[in-house]
């Protein structure tokens, strides 16, 4: 069981993927990962890239905007959000903090970690703060596919 739980660390890792996709198949692998480990394993794993990605993604934007055939898409994204930050600024970041956060708990493809944490770098958010609203949403759209793991096992009589 110890190396399917290693598996789903990596697994929660992947973009699109993440813990969504992780919980899911920790009920089809041989031997059965406890849905409750595997929830704690993939929450975990689903987190380990946000610091790599709010730090990274800015720069390699930045890097990327002079350059030949990414400049471009590059430099749009770049000032998409400065835009957005400009906008959200006037709102206070208590508010930023929970439309991020709800953004990452809505279990559904295109809304997870990687992409709220790169929208949150995009705007400056801070770190910290990025870090924390995503952790409260990864946990958020985690209990929900746990609870539709276990709805699902039960009505498939698994």
């Amino acid at each position: 069981m110890f190396g399917n739980c290693i598996k789903l660390f990596f697994m929660s890792m992947i973009p699109v993927w993440e813990l969504r996709g992780s919980i899911i198949a920790s009920q089809a692998m041989d031997p059965v990962v406890p849905i409750f480990l595997a929830y704690a394993v993939c929450v975990i794993g689903n987190m380990i890239p946000v610091p790599f990605i709010y730090i990274f993604a800015r720069r390699f934007l930045k890097w990327g905007a002079d350059k030949k055939g990414i400049g471009k898409p590059c430099r749009w994204i770049l000032k998409k959000g400065h835009n957005g930050s400009k906008k959200l600024g006037k709102k206070g970041a208590g508010g930023v903090f929970v439309a991020l956060m709800i953004f990452v708990g809505i279990p559904l493809p295109g809304t997870g970690a990687w992409t709220g944490t790169l929208a949150a770098s995009m705007m400056d958010f801070g770190l910290k703060r990025t870090f924390f609203s995503v952790l409260f949403g990864v946990i958020i759209a985690g209990g929900i596919m746990t609870a539709i793991t276990l709805v699902g096992l039960k009505v498939f009589g698994m």
